[in-house]
């Protein structure tokens, strides 16, 4: 009973919890809130100081007393108490801060998290004051927001490239015929520039720094418009010691972004090898979805459909192809029953 009062003064929520960012649809609203997945402690006293867009704005300019933590690493829960903060900040955010709410949660988790990294999540969405929770993994969240008829007995193949996990999957009938999450995507992508920077020229660069060069000089595929660009970086320069500025090539960061590139490209051929022939058929036909923040990586469809030979599709706004599936899963109960795994 309590419960069910609880819920007329609760709107229902659909949260796609990422390494890099969080986003939160809202039952009959759509998505509301995209944020940072960031929060900025007091280290003395634990308190929360920053969550989310402001927070981030604060990472590698803190004080000693501050630090801006990213609770989430590789797709799942490495601070507890933090995430459950972040969760009750956005929660009440998106019920206009009201503090008397208890929603019913769709959260979208990686395919490949432990059984305690789930319950982790539960924990912290429960602490934070959800009232029912479930969980759909995001490749399942990610296909059904980029419309593919996962109901059906035809295969579906998405990969999802986010912040912290590049996660693939087969789909049919409302289930996951494979899957492999494979802990390799955005944020490696960031730190395979900062090492590249690093040892060519010599100059420490932040995450943010190198986060804005992979979205505008980042490519997987030569790129004609982008051969000739380059941009300027600022960072401290490891022999003076001192701040300097130079110049980097989107020739240069091709070839920075060549490892993690082809531990996904590696990862996509492994799902394929195990699809069954029947299936197979069909994703010689519907080729592959692509989702994610690191879809949005210029060339890369080209690239993965040079090497697999099956057309590699981006979604409609991949970066909401997780949060839009999930929210369509919370309108719909009947799909929610049939894709929640817990």
């Amino acid at each position: 009973m309590f419960n069910r009062i609880m819920g007329l003064f609760s709107k229902d929520l659909a949260v796609d919890l990422g390494t890099a960012n969080t986003l939160v649809y809202v039952r009959g609203k759509g998505i509301i809130l995209r944020e940072p997945s960031v929060v900025a402690v007091e280290k003395n006293k634990g308190q929360v100081l920053a969550v989310g867009e402001e927070a981030k704005r604060m990472l590698g300019r803190t004080p000693g007393n501050i630090v801006a933590i990213r609770p989430l690493r590789d797709g799942v829960i490495t601070d507890f108490e933090v995430t459950e903060a972040m969760l009750n900040y956005f929660i009440r955010k998106v019920h206009n801060r009201r503090g008397f709410v208890r929603p019913r949660v769709v959260i979208a988790i990686p395919s490949g998290i432990t059984q305690v990294e789930k319950r982790a999540v539960k924990d912290s969405a429960e602490s934070a004051g959800s009232r029912e929770i479930y969980l759909i993994e995001q490749p399942m969240a990610a296909a059904i927001g980029a419309g593919l008829p996962v109901q059906e007995p035809v295969g579906n193949m998405v990969v999802d490239i986010g912040g912290g996990t590049t996660e693939g999957a087969i789909i049919s009938l409302s289930g996951i015929v494979y899957s492999h999450s494979l802990r390799v995507a955005g944020d490696e992508m960031d730190e395979a520039i900062i090492s590249y920077i690093k040892k060519k020229h010599n100059l420490l660069i932040g995450e943010r720094t190198a986060e804005r060069v992979k979205i505008e000089l980042g490519s997987a595929y030569p790129i004609q418009d982008l051969e000739e660009a380059s941009m300027e970086v600022k960072g401290r320069d490891l022999r003076e010691g001192i701040p300097k500025v130079i110049e980097v090539t989107a020739q240069e960061m091709r070839e920075a972004l060549q490892g993690p590139v082809n531990e996904i490209l590696t990862s996509i051929k492994e799902a394929l090898e195990k699809v069954p022939p029947e299936l197979s058929a069909d994703l010689a036909e519907r080729g592959i979805i692509l989702a994610g923040g690191g879809a949005l990586l210029k060339g890369l469809d080209l690239l993965i459909s040079e090497y697999t030979g099956l057309p590699a599709i981006p979604a409609e706004d991949p970066l909401t192809a997780v949060a839009r599936g999930a929210g369509k899963v919370l309108e719909e109960l009947e799909l929610l029953k049939k894709v929640s795994i817990a």
